[in-house]
C-alpha cells in the first residue's frame, strides 16, 4: 500500500473511531479492535468512550511496510519495529485509508476490500471467494 510507506505518524485522534494522521496527508481510520505490538509488548487497542492511548507510542514513527492481507486485515510495520494490525469485522467497516489525493481504501463488512480513486468509478481490489 504505497499510500503509507515512508510517512511519519503526526497525530492520533482517540474516540469512537481512532484516526491516525500521517505526514503525507494520509489518514487511517480504525473502527474496530486493533492489535499493537510495540515497545511495551502486545496491546489491544479499541475505539470507544474510553479508548486506549497505546497508539501514542507510535507518534513520530515512520511506516516501513503497509499491506492489506487476503483476509482483509490491514498490517502496518514501523521503523521502530512496532506493528499495528486491524482485522475485518463481520458486521461493519473496520478500517479505511484516505489519501490526500482523494484515494480511499476501505475494509467492508466480512473482509472485502474496495478502493475508490479520484475518478467516480469504484474499483474492488480483492473479493473473498464464495
Amino acid at each position: 500500500m504505497g499510500l503509507l510507506a515512508g510517512q511519519r505518524l503526526d497525530y492520533v485522534q482517540l474516540g469512537t473511531a481512532l484516526v491516525l494522521g500521517f505526514s503525507g496527508g494520509t489518514r487511517v481510520v480504525i473502527e474496530t479492535a486493533a492489535r499493537l505490538n510495540g515497545p511495551a509488548g502486545f496491546a489491544a487497542v479499541e475505539p470507544g468512550d474510553q479508548p486506549s492511548d497505546e497508539l501514542g507510542t507510535l507518534l513520530s514513527d515512520v511506516v516501513r511496510t503497509a499491506e492489506v492481507r487476503d483476509s482483509g486485515e490491514l498490517a502496518l510495520g514501523f521503523e521502530s519495529g512496532s506493528s499495528l494490525a486491524v482485522g475485518p469485522d463481520d458486521d461493519s467497516e473496520s478500517w479505511a485509508v484516505a489519501g490526500e489525493d482523494g484515494c480511499l481504501v476501505v475494509c467492508l463488512p466480512g473482509g472485502e476490500v474496495a478502493a475508490w480513486t479520484e475518478t467516480p468509478s469504484k474499483v474492488v481490489i480483492r473479493r473473498e471467494e464464495q
